[in-house]
């Protein structure tokens, strides 16, 4: 299967009114993983590698080699994306690399600053044929100004749009990043405002922090790309836990990666099919 960019997969997902999981690469593994979620469940994947990512590896090109490597061998459509870059710099060496799809978060800005750093980012990924993603209405957590009680607000979000030439947009509606209990209360009315209101798909993110059943409101309100990373890594690393717990002697890392690649997968791919439901399954 070809590697294949975001833009397809969020504006097919947006047509038939479902979503679309994109899911955080963490390393190797997760990605791995992911990506076999994709092929269990027969559905396309969007794999991101954020900016802390990139960071934690010493820089983006050695995790996106690999990813991109992983994305094209993958039997079913896979994107890679890369998410929540604050530095411009980053935005171009991602797409060098090859990626089809770009995230400039410029959501800690000033308004007027945001809009005119996100549009040149947009002029030059639009030149290389890449798809990119703003954000306005910084979402919660990680130190953000927005508490899940923020929101943003649809004239500005059309005007930003129109401003930037963004492709899809991030938007506040009650998530926060880096929940571990999903307990998010999401503004449901104002993302059908914001759906309404704006030419582009709504991006989710933070959806760590968001029960199953309020993710199928929100798609069925209008959101596309549901952005996950948090809630994976949870399986990921339990069961790192049990099977050291299991075996104190245990030192071959193989040995307790491969159960916690499994354990991710398995909830990666749950979570796929939850998000692909149409409008009127999940609604029963």
């Amino acid at each position: 299967m070809t590697l294949v960019s975001a833009r397809e997969l969020v504006t097919d997902a947006a047509t038939r009114g479902t979503g679309i999981g994109a899911f955080n690469v963490i390393h190797l593994e997760t990605a791995e993983g992911l990506v076999r979620a994709s092929a269990e469940s027969g559905l396309p994947l969007i794999l991101q590698i954020s900016q802390n990512c990139a960071d934690y590896h010493g820089g983006l090109e050695p995790i996106a080699l690999a990813t991109l490597a992983i994305a094209r061998r993958a039997a079913t459509p896979v994107a890679v994306h890369l998410d929540h870059a604050e530095r411009s710099e980053l935005v171009d060496e991602a797409i060098a690399l090859g990626f089809g799809s770009v995230m400039f978060d410029g959501g800690a800005l000033p308004y007027d600053e945001n809009v005119a750093i996100t549009a040149a980012v947009a002029a030059r990924a639009h030149a290389a044929g890449v798809y990119i993603e703003g954000e306005l209405g910084e979402v919660g957590g990680k130190d953000g100004a927005h508490a899940p009680g923020v929101r943003t607000d649809p004239d500005e979000a059309r005007a930003f749009v129109a401003a930037t030439g963004v492709d899809a947009l991030a938007v506040a509606v009650g998530s926060s990043h880096a929940m571990t209990a999903r307990t998010a209360s999401l503004d449901l009315e104002l993302i059908a405002r914001l759906r309404q209101a704006l030419p582009v798909p709504l991006v989710l993110h933070g959806s760590s922090g968001v029960a199953d059943a309020v993710i199928a409101d929100a798609v069925r309100a209008g959101m596309t790309k549901i952005n996950v990373s948090t809630h994976l890594n949870g399986f990921f690393t339990r069961a790192v836990r049990s099977t050291l717990d299991a075996d104190q002697k245990l030192v071959d890392s193989r040995k307790y990666l491969s159960p916690a690649r499994d354990a991710l997968a398995g909830e990666a791919a749950r979570m796929l099919r939850l998000f692909a439901l149409k409008t009127a399954e999940v609604a029963g």
